[in-house]
């Protein structure tokens, strides 16, 4: 028997297919049978990889994943009532951080709303602003119509430097039938291009290029051109070259640095520091944003006077060579910062002893021996993941103190990381990192670093599919464990009421992350020694790890 509800979800998908998507996720519901049976017909075909979760929350993050790794969109099929609702904090991520969603929604008709039916809510406008576009679309009769609204959804799911749109969809029984697939060429998506506001610079003096989450590799270049200092925090993608300055909050706060930057260039969206915000509000600097894909732009303060959607650097030699020497006062500074940290902290790499005393010989094999029993730091955890992670891999920072100690001592290094930046929220980063890690497409190990809170937030997205369909390459949970929200110790309500802090904000929890990961089919490796941290990360064994790593301070 055929159906319309299954006409016009065939569709409506395969006109996503032409246009270039290629993952769809679903969660499995009885209003939305329709678009999860065509997604199943399209993925027996060869046409989308099909990605099946039983958690909404979960799915959104997982399909948010996708899309800032391949940089397409990514469609996710969700039934009516509360399941929507569970996709509001990715839609959100999704809407800060310019990933382009595509929100399919099954819902009542007209005739089953605000009478009481199951699972009916009012689902139209449910995410509000965080979408770029919403549309509400009555009972189908046929397939007309359903790969136009395809395209005006994938054009909105550009506006703004891209995001999330939400298709509501209603269905009337029968919700599912025999529909014939239609020949589907497959496309590519075509990558918005730069507005038509960019803005030539010229190489000087007392410039700075600031690059935050999702700046990319353009930060680096431009920094490179104009001969500026590049202060690249570790989420941005431009944390290399011989521009760098690793240790730009110190310098910033120093004088004959900070105090000399008279122009401030930003790519991407920076949140890791309280430096670069008061840099741009001093009076007399000039900023210049560059637009990145999210709902708002860089603005602290509101005193940016100028925003772009790109820039380009006119050639100047002679001012190029002057500039030389402002970068390299702060490429200098910084490596001196950095590696006087690290002999202070005693993190310097095990070396050799060149000696033919015995007693000497003798005590550096000790100090060896008691470094590899020492157990394991913030410092030393940040430091051993950054230092395994190589171009091949991937790496996804949560929300906790380690992407902030990573960013205070992480050295130059071409990487592709990601991290949930445009809300710098705890929720969803495993299901990110597999997301990320299914459209890497089996290219090496993706890291995901994260403390013990952010592990039990979203300790769900373990499951994985548990179906027939691969979940990606190598995958490794890195778990910093602290015993709890120790990220609020730097706050002035950590001093407040030690007793009532402890209670509301630090959350202790004694957890056995040993027995979570084998409930969800994990390999399990616990570090406690300094020594057993890099054997632990470069080990290519299992597909899924979780290493929990308690920490020393």
């Amino acid at each position: 028997m055929t159906a319309a509800s299954s006409e016009y979800a065939i569709a409506l998908l395969a006109e996503f297919v032409r246009a270039g998507v290629r993952d769809v996720v679903v969660c499995p519901g009885s209003r939305s049978q329709s678009l999860a049976l065509a997604a199943a017909q399209l993925e027996r075909a060869g046409q989308v990889r099909l990605h099946v979760r039983i958690d909404e929350r979960s799915a959104g993050f997982l399909a948010l994943g996708l899309a800032v790794e391949s940089r397409t969109p990514v469609a996710i099929v969700t039934t009516s009532g509360t399941a929507v609702a569970n996709l509001h904090p990715a839609v959100l991520e999704a809407s800060h951080s310019g990933a382009p969603l595509l929100l399919l929604t099954a819902d009542r008709p007209e005739e089953l709303r605000g009478i009481g039916a199951n699972q009916a809510t009012i689902q139209d406008g449910v995410f509000g602003s965080a979408v770029r576009r919403a549309w509400d679309v009555p009972p189908a009769d046929s397939a007309a119509g359903a790969a136009e609204l395809a395209r005006e959804a994938l054009a909105a799911s550009r506006e703004r430097g891209g995001g999330p749109v939400h298709l509501n969809l209603a269905f009337r029984e029968p919700l599912s039938g025999e529909a014939a697939l239609p020949l589907v060429d497959r496309g590519a998506w075509a990558a918005s291009a730069p507005g038509p506001d960019v803005v030539q610079l010229r190489p000087g003096p007392g410039v700075v290029v600031v690059a935050g989450s999702g700046a990319g590799e353009r930060a680096e270049e431009v920094a490179r051109e104009l001969g500026a200092p590049l202060l690249a925090e570790v989420a941005s993608g431009a944390r290399f070259g011989p521009n760098l300055v690793a240790a730009y909050r110190e310098l910033l706060d120093t004088g004959n640095f900070g105090d000399r930057v008279e122009r401030v260039l930003v790519f991407g969206h920076p949140t890791l520091s309280r430096e670069v915000p008061a840099l741009i509000q001093r009076p007399g600097v000039d900023t210049l944003v560059v637009r990145t894909p999210g709902r708002d732009d860089y603005n602290p303060g509101r005193v940016v006077p100028r925003f772009a959607d790109a820039v380009t650097v006119v050639p100047d030699e002679a001012a190029l060579a002057v500039s030389r020497s402002w970068v390299g006062r702060w490429v200098t500074a910084s490596r001196r910062i950095l590696d006087e940290a690290t002999a202070a902290a005693g993190d310097d790499p095990m070396g050799s002893v060149l000696t033919d005393d015995a007693v000497a010989r003798a005590r550096w094999a000790r100090d060896q021996v008691a470094q590899l029993r020492e157990p394991v730091t913030r410092r030393l955890l940040v430091r051993g993941v950054w230092e395994a992670t190589w171009p091949h891999d991937r790496l996804v920072l949560g929300a906790s103190r380690l992407i902030r100690e990573l960013d205070r001592l992480a050295p130059g290094k071409r990487i592709r990381v990601h991290a949930n930046r445009g809300l710098g929220g705890i929720d969803g980063t495993i299901a990110t990192a597999s997301g990320i890690a299914i459209a890497a497409d089996d290219r090496g190990t993706t890291r995901v670093l994260i403390g013990d809170l952010a592990l039990l937030h979203d300790a769900g997205s373990l499951l994985g599919s548990g179906g027939a369909e691969t979940d990606g390459g190598r995958m490794q949970v890195i778990v910093g464990d602290d015993h709890g929200g120790s990220i609020f110790d730097t706050l002035e309500v950590a001093s407040a009421d030690p007793e009532l802090y402890a209670r509301v904000m630090r959350t202790p929890q004694t957890v056995d992350v040993e027995a979570l990961a084998a409930a969800y089919g994990w390999e399990f490796r616990r570090v406690e020694q300094r020594g057993d941290l890099t054997p632990a990360l470069t080990d290519a064994g299992a597909a899924r790890t979780l290493i929990h790593v308690p920490l020393a301070g």
